[in-house]
């Protein structure tokens, strides 16, 4: 079985490589949705967890809100930090984990993860403390992508290259209504789940796989790890996938991703 505090080591080096807030760019437009789904009101205290570079945090703070991102990777707070003067936001950063979230009991109305907690290998831990923090009758927010979408397959097709410990389950898992009920039942009185698309706009498949293979941490460990002829075919795999979810007719990339939006109620 997997040695799930080794796998989290392992994750942190590897979403530490290259630049997430280059590929965060994308992710910028459902995190405004996700804080329109819970209805933000202004002076709420708002947490958002593995914000990456800040951006559904530094959402929530343009929405009057007493804003505070965590993350488990340093350089990415700094990056979240350095956005959050440039734009005269008063959102907050610290590093934190999302398995050990670095507040009391009951601290935020509003938590929110977009892209985030879905990472974490102890799932229920992470689900326990998404909760913990979150005060009663407050709201928890979370967006998570889909197995059947295209980020479900991707790191489906990582896993069929370096294949995962036995016994870790799919971050994918957390894109169904099944797995939620199983992580959050008897801790929220409601959930309403829907199901949404996130657009990544490239100039073409080639230009994708460009960017992800220099800024993206997951893909960079997967080429690093595969000897030439492996990699070669990752690529074309990958290739062929992006191709697959593709919905420009014109030889850019649109990349459909599908996505849970999730808004629960803590009881």
């Amino acid at each position: 079985m997997a040695d799930l505090d080794t796998v989290k080591q392992q994750q942190q080096r590897a979403w530490s490589l290259g630049d997430f807030a280059i590929i965060g760019w994308n992710t910028a437009f459902p995190g405004e949705l996700m804080c329109e789904a819970v209805a933000l009101k202004a002076g709420q205290r708002v947490l958002d967890v593995a914000t990456g570079s800040g951006n559904t945090a530094l959402s929530a703070a343009r929405r009057n809100c007493d804003a505070v991102g965590i993350d488990y990777v340093p350089a990415l707070i700094r990056h979240a930090r350095e956005r959050a003067a440039v734009e005269r936001l008063p959102a907050k950063f610290e590093v934190g984990d999302c398995e050990a979230i670095p507040f009391p009991d009951a601290s935020f109305d509003i938590v929110l993860s977009v892209y985030g907690s879905i990472f974490a290998p102890h799932q229920e831990v992470a689900a326990q403390e998404l909760v913990r923090v979150t005060r009663p009758g407050g709201k928890i927010g979370m967006a998570n992508w889909t197995p059947d979408g295209f980020w479900g397959q991707s790191f489906g097709l990582i896993g069929r290259y370096i294949p995962p410990p036995v016994g870790l389950r799919a971050p994918s898992e957390w894109g169904t209504e099944q797995r939620l009920r199983e992580l959050f039942a008897g801790a929220v009185s409601s959930m309403h789940v829907e199901k949404r698309t996130a657009l990544f706009r490239y100039r073409s498949p080639e230009h994708w796989i460009d960017v992800f293979r220099t800024y993206f941490g997951p893909i960079m460990r997967t080429l690093e790890n595969l000897d030439a002829e492996r990699r070669q075919a990752y690529l074309t795999d990958l290739d062929a996938l992006l191709r697959r979810f593709n919905r420009s007719q014109d030889g850019t990339l649109v990349l459909a991703a599908d996505y849970l939006e999730v808004v629960m109620v803590r009881k």
